[in-house]
């Protein structure tokens, strides 16, 4: 097989079934003829921050829901195959499957790679006017209000009340939860 007759192609999947898909495929490759056709599996991800009981929780999720990428090459059945592969639901775009360009899988897999390097993306939106609980430094335990909102560094420019005086705080996503 030449590296022409490799390109990368998405496969639709089921929405949330993107890992199961990867896991048959793999499976195929090892086991059948397929592994001479197909090379890579790819899930786009991307870590996500959550608050959980007051810890931070990293979590991966896929960033193109129900999509996987295939670096494959697509001679006689092996299109068929991946079509019928159990959460499935076919090649993106109409009828045949459509190689995508190289800048755009170089796009898609540098914003992978961006994404997991990434300490993540907090889950939770802050709002000018909402009351934080401070659970991180030297204020833990405290509530405060949310004066400002720096969403790019994910830093929060927070009010809270100490022996009758308000005191301004600059506290990362991290430190706070909401209440």
């Amino acid at each position: 097989m030449s590296d022409a007759d490799k390109k990368f192609y998405v496969l639709r999947a089921i929405s949330g079934k993107e890992n199961k898909v990867k896991e048959y495929l793999e499976a195929e490759m090892k086991n059948s003829d397929l592994g001479n056709y197909l090379f890579r599996v790819i899930i786009p991800t991307e870590k996500v921050v959550a608050q959980r009981a007051g810890k931070k929780v990293v979590k991966e999720r896929p960033y193109l829901p129900g999509y996987i990428l295939i670096e494959a090459a697509l001679v006689g059945e092996v299109t068929h195959q991946l079509r019928n592969t159990p959460n499935v639901i076919g090649f993106l775009g109409d009828g045949a499957p459509v190689p995508l360009r190289k800048s755009e899988v170089d796009r898609i897999l540098g914003k992978a790679d961006q994404m997991a390097d990434m300490e993540g993306d907090y889950d939770v939106n802050f709002l000018v006017g909402d009351t934080v609980k401070v659970i991180d430094g030297a204020f833990s335990g405290f509530e405060a209000a949310v004066e400002e909102v720096n969403s790019d560094k994910k830093k929060l420019k927070v009010m809270v009340k100490i022996f009758g005086r308000k005191t301004p705080l600059e506290l990362s996503y991290a430190q706070v939860e909401k209440e």
